[in-house]
């Protein structure tokens, strides 16, 4: 006869917790959660392991408590489990649980959002929860861990976060004055390469209230639409490059793609990170393609995305040699948060 709740096994498992013997409670807990999936009781051995796991998190045992949040995700990898507030619920507490020391919530988080990934819509995970680690690892002041995740977030709240991010991170390097511009880039970039608009435009609106630059504001299409014309240059390019490519429509539109062409050989000539290798033929005959059909040359890398952060700040390439893929191209209606790429 199939068990109907984790009750009876908890009940031999948490007061070991309580009485000091962890390693047998966790032990126990194994080899219930084993039975349970064995006999096809998923939903039983997931609650099983969240609550021992949780319970061994509490009393300060990393080690036991992640290796059960490990097979917990691996119990939701079985059952086909399906991103829910629920199951996202149960990782964001033990996550929270287990503390910042050692590699013990590494492991987990990544394994969560590789979870997260083949089982929601977003290939590089779950919104919410790439959210949710971006907001912790900021709040304990890990700016380059919180902005990794807030920008595979992609949400606009995820946007407005890196915005107040970025500028934490200037204030703290006493960079505000030299680097605003290229705090800038790091987030449009990588938001318009992957396709997101939105992020790219409310995360800059937001930076750009945060660091409040003086300068002269110009009107761009209609009385809504404004940029700032600053004394920063990578600051006004990443203002006139959203607005290009959220006017794109592939080739159909020659005012806009002309307009984007300008762009690009305006502030290339003036050097700078704009006309960097890793900038100006990777990241820019992207987004050239993307979003105009501009084919790249034949020689440049079609995957950018990996140099983004390195040639903004220093640091070379990951070395990825040229690939014969496919390149990507977005149709006006995909102008959304999350747009699907082709």
């Amino acid at each position: 006869m199939s068990p109907t709740s984790s009750d009876k096994a908890l009940q031999a498992i948490l007061p070991l917790i309580s009485a000091g013997q962890p390693y047998e409670a966790h032990q126990k807990a194994r080899t219930f959660a084993a039975r349970y999936t064995k006999s096809g009781a998923h939903q039983i051995a997931i609650d099983l392991l969240f609550q021992s796991a949780r319970e061994l998190l509490k009393a300060g045992h990393a080690g036991s408590g992640t290796d059960l949040t490990i097979l917990l995700v691996e119990s939701y990898e079985r059952a086909n489990e399906p991103v829910t507030d629920v199951s996202r619920g149960r990782l964001t507490q033990l996550i929270a649980l287990v503390g910042p020391s050692g590699t013990w919530r590494r492991s987990i988080i990544d394994r969560a959002i590789s979870w997260s990934a083949k089982q929601g819509p977003y290939p590089a995970g779950d919104s919410a929860l790439q959210h949710y680690v971006g907001d912790l690892f900021l709040k304990e002041g890990d700016f380059i861990g919180a902005e990794l995740h807030l920008l595979a977030s992609g949400t606009r709240d995820s946007a407005r976060l890196l915005a107040q991010l970025y500028f934490d991170w200037a204030r703290a390097s006493d960079s505000l004055g030299s680097h605003a511009g290229i705090f800038s880039l790091r987030g449009v970039l990588p938001y318009l390469l992957n396709g997101n608009i939105l992020a790219a435009r409310t995360f800059l609106g937001t930076f750009i209230s945060y660091i409040s630059p003086s300068g002269e504001t110009v009107v761009i299409g209609s009385a809504s639409d404004e940029i700032i014309v600053t004394r920063d240059s990578l600051l006004n390019f990443a203002q006139l490059a959203v607005r290009c490519v959220q006017r794109a429509a592939g080739a159909q539109n020659k005012i806009a793609r002309d307009a984007w062409i300008r762009l690009c050989r305006t502030y290339q000539s003036r050097g700078g990170i704009i006309a960097q290798p890793q900038v100006r033929l990777q990241v820019l005959n992207e987004l050239s393609t993307l979003y105009f059909e501009i084919m790249p040359p034949r020689t440049a890398n079609p995957n950018p995305f990996g140099d983004v952060m390195s040639s903004l700040f220093g640091g070379g390439p990951p070395g990825s040699g040229p690939a014969a893929t496919q390149p990507r191209t977005i149709t006006p209606s995909q102008t959304s948060t999350h747009l699907a790429l082709d």
